[in-house]
């Protein structure tokens, strides 16, 4: 049986003590549910939202990681530091990290390999553009993205990989994706999962949602059946609308 999840990615947003403030209301307000519940806070407030979690089921996830073991990386963060203050899931690929800082497919192959060697759980983070769904490329992309960066992975790895789909050209675009183009992505994913691999793995691997899931639409949008929950950005940094979408996927 698929693990559901509901990731909240806080971007470069909160303080430490907004972060603090943010996390105890969670905590007090997080429903009864069955989905693993998750929060990415920025990296210099990580290893005290981790001890602020201690005795919560929120896990509390890292946003990146860079390849390396250690060395001459201004400003990056190594798994083993990670792992060190408790942290056990990091957000790889994420869009804005490849059209902002120019991570491509291959980079994230060895970024996944290495959280992979190193016992991480990764959820990574793939999808079209704008130009890419207008041009009839959206599965030709995704199939490729996949194809590159996760699909060297032995089959054990696979135990180790949350699936995070990302409509770009549906986020911040005033463009909108219905619950019926996530399912038929999400199925798609599946099944070239599925064609790499076996259909055993395709079928244990969580596949997410990350299209600008708000309260509104997440019960429609986690009730289809190869949607395993969503990587929520805005909307997991109000405490109720976080949690609203939590309640829509229990």
């Amino acid at each position: 049986m698929r693990t559901n999840i509901v990731a909240g990615n806080w971007k470069m947003n909160k303080t430490a003590s907004e972060t603090d403030a943010l996390l105890d209301e969670l905590a007090a307000k997080l429903p009864d549910s069955s989905a693993e519940v998750m929060v990415a806070p920025v990296f210099v407030n990580l290893a005290e939202a981790v001890r602020r979690m201690d005795t919560s089921r929120i896990e509390v996830i890292a946003q990146n990681m860079h390849f390396a073991d250690s060395g001459a990386f201004t400003g990056e963060v190594s798994a083993d530091m990670l792992l060190d203050i408790g942290i056990g899931t990091v957000i790889l690929g994420h869009s804005e990290r490849r059209a902002y800082f120019g991570e491509d497919d291959q980079l994230l192959a060895k970024k996944v390999a290495q959280a992979v060697k190193k016992g991480l759980r990764s959820i990574f983070c793939f999808g079209e553009e704008l130009q890419d769904r207008k041009a009839g490329k959206h599965f030709e992309v995704v199939a490729s993205q996949l194809k590159k960066a996760l699909f060297g992975l032995p089959v054990s790895a696979w135990g180790k990989i949350v699936l995070a789909y990302e409509p770009v050209w549906a986020i911040g675009t005033g463009e909108t994706a219905s619950p019926e183009q996530a399912q038929e992505m999400h199925a798609f994913i599946r099944k070239i999962v599925s064609d790499a691999y076996t259909d055993a793995v395709a079928q244990k691997v969580s596949i997410l949602y990350g299209g600008s899931v708000k309260p509104e639409n997440a019960a429609e949008i986690f009730s289809k059946p190869d949607v395993d929950g969503g990587l929520i950005g805005g909307a997991s940094l109000k405490a109720d609308d976080f949690v609203a979408i939590i309640r829509a996927i229990s």
